[in-house]
């Protein structure tokens, strides 16, 4: 079996995992594979085909690293609506402490309650904007 056969294969393998993952960094590293497999076919040697393709994966690791799917998302969970359900919910205040804070029933449960900066601490309806561990932070709706 010629050795670009192996290099085709593995990059197969490698694009069917990303697939798996959804990360895109195995189909960068794929590319390389790949990249090995033409470097086969040129009769480049095993060494020559190895270094082919570890500089052509890490060259499309760096590229994938500038674009947007290489980079993390540096969202925070506690004011995020699709990862907390609570935020965008409304709950009644019925009267607030000096502090700015408050204890209200939400889900079943007490709630500590906090105003958001610059609300004014008025009895009514609060939209929730922030969740700090068991602390909701409300602003008026």
């Amino acid at each position: 079996m010629s050795s670009y056969y192996i290099w085709f294969a593995a990059a197969v393998v490698l694009v069917i995992a990303e697939m798996a993952t959804g990360t895109f960094y195995l189909l960068m590293i794929a590319v390389g594979v790949a990249a090995g497999g033409v470097a086969a076919l040129a009769g480049l040697g095993v060494p020559a085909q190895t270094v082919t393709a570890a500089l052509v994966a890490i060259a499309c690791i760096a590229a994938l690293r500038r674009t947007r799917y290489g980079t993390l998302r540096r969202g925070t969970a506690s004011t995020d609506p699709d990862v907390n359900l609570d935020i965008g919910q409304e709950l009644d205040v019925s009267a607030w402490d000096p502090s700015g804070r408050a204890r209200v029933p939400y889900r079943g449960a007490d709630w500590s309650v906090e105003l958001a900066p610059n609300t004014e601490p008025l009895p009514g309806r609060f939209r929730i904007v922030e969740v700090r561990g068991t602390t909701l932070i409300v602003s008026p709706r």
